[in-house]
């Protein structure tokens, strides 16, 4: 199986479980398509998704999802992958979850497991006294679009939900930082409410009193059996420092407070040992944080219409003329001029795809 590079600082390509693309060739035979060329062009095939355990470049299924929105013309492509998720996708893990007494203890073990599940996937989540926000974000793909890729994190989390909670089930609020689609009809049925674009986060705002419904138990004796297993994987995962280190940044940057002082003391270290590892492997904090600064500024100038003001504030930046004078220093143009040369090469036409006639 051959993979197209979309590696994060030229790291080898990431892997993650199959089980993300789950029912993706049903669903484009659905859609009246062969999958099977969508899947050549990331180098992919469909005896690659027959295995949820399998692992597959994370940037392959990324980049497969957008072309599939594409070619097909179907916006909520991710949200109709998502609407097929059963708690039991998450694999052994979703036992453990089904038998936590609430559905906000569930959020916190998922949490802890989440690099078992997804090591590409962050999970903030804000308790106040009424609501709990949980925001999510993808670990960069270079060069990708991410829109499908965050929708189908956040749709699968509110499916997730349902199950946990009650089959009715609805969230106070749904975000995106990218813009509203054409249509948004299809987001309107899946979630059952009007999601909000060009938000600053993306993720479920909540009520506490659902997350805190008493859940009923079935089988706790298996549950603590298969938190054994957990929490021996856990041990046996190593993440590397930049890994980390890039996951802290891309959390703390919308607060303002990037430091690397701040960083490492999430890392529980000094500055000096935080820059000390990094040389190890080659890096500084300060390419690390540039190179996540200019991933995210890509994703909001090309996905989103937030006010440049915003933006800069989601970077970490203090104002607009130092975000300004930092863009232009790392792409060679205004920030205004880079969005609009985006907006020209987003012309359906240029897919070969979208232009070819029906495959199936």
């Amino acid at each position: 199986m051959t993979v197209k590079p979309h590696t994060f600082l030229g790291e080898r390509p990431r892997l993650m479980r199959s089980a993300s693309l789950i029912n993706y060739v049903e669903l484009v035979r659905s859609l009246g398509r062969d999958p099977d060329p969508f899947l050549r062009v990331v180098g992919l095939a469909a005896k690659d998704l027959a295995d949820p355990e399998a692992l597959i470049p994370r940037d392959a299924a990324r980049e497969l999802l957008e072309i599939t929105a594409r070619a097909t013309r179907t916006e909520d492509f991710a949200l109709r992958l998502a609407a097929q998720r059963k708690l039991s996708t998450l694999g052994p893990i979703s036992l453990v979850l089904r038998e936590e007494a609430t559905a906000r203890q569930a959020i916190d073990t998922l949490c802890r497991y989440l690099k078992l599940v997804n090591a590409s996937l962050i999970l903030a989540v804000e308790d106040t006294p009424d609501r709990v926000i949980i925001r999510e974000d993808l670990l960069p793909s270079p060069g990708l679009s991410m829109r499908q890729s965050v929708e189908l994190a956040v749709g699968t989390l509110h499916r997730m939900l349902i199950d946990l909670v009650e089959p009715h089930w609805r969230p106070l609020d749904i975000c995106f930082t990218h813009r509203a689609p054409l249509r948004p009809e299809a987001h309107r049925a899946f979630f059952g409410r009007h999601p909000r674009f060009n938000q600053e986060f993306n993720g479920l705002i909540c009520s506490a009193a659902d997350l805190a419904k008493p859940r009923p138990l079935n089988d706790e004796g298996a549950a603590a059996l298969v938190r054994k297993y957990l929490e021996a994987a856990l041990r046996s995962q190593s993440e590397s420092l930049q890994d980390l280190t890039v996951q802290i940044i891309q959390a703390l940057l919308p607060g303002g407070d990037c430091s690397a002082d701040e960083v490492a003391r999430h890392l529980q270290m000094d500055r000096r040992t935080l820059h000390r590892h990094l040389a190890l492997e080659g890096l500084s904090y300060s390419g690390l944080l540039d190179r996540v600064r200019q991933d995210l500024v890509k994703r909001h100038l090309g996905e989103s219409d937030l006010p440049l003001g915003e933006i800069a504030g989601l970077l970490g930046f203090g104002g607009l003329s130092s975000f300004s004078h930092w863009f232009r220093a790392r792409m060679g143009c205004s920030a205004s001029q880079w969005a609009r040369g985006q907006g020209a090469s987003r012309k359906p036409a240029l897919d070969p795809f979208v232009t070819a006639p029906n495959e199936g």
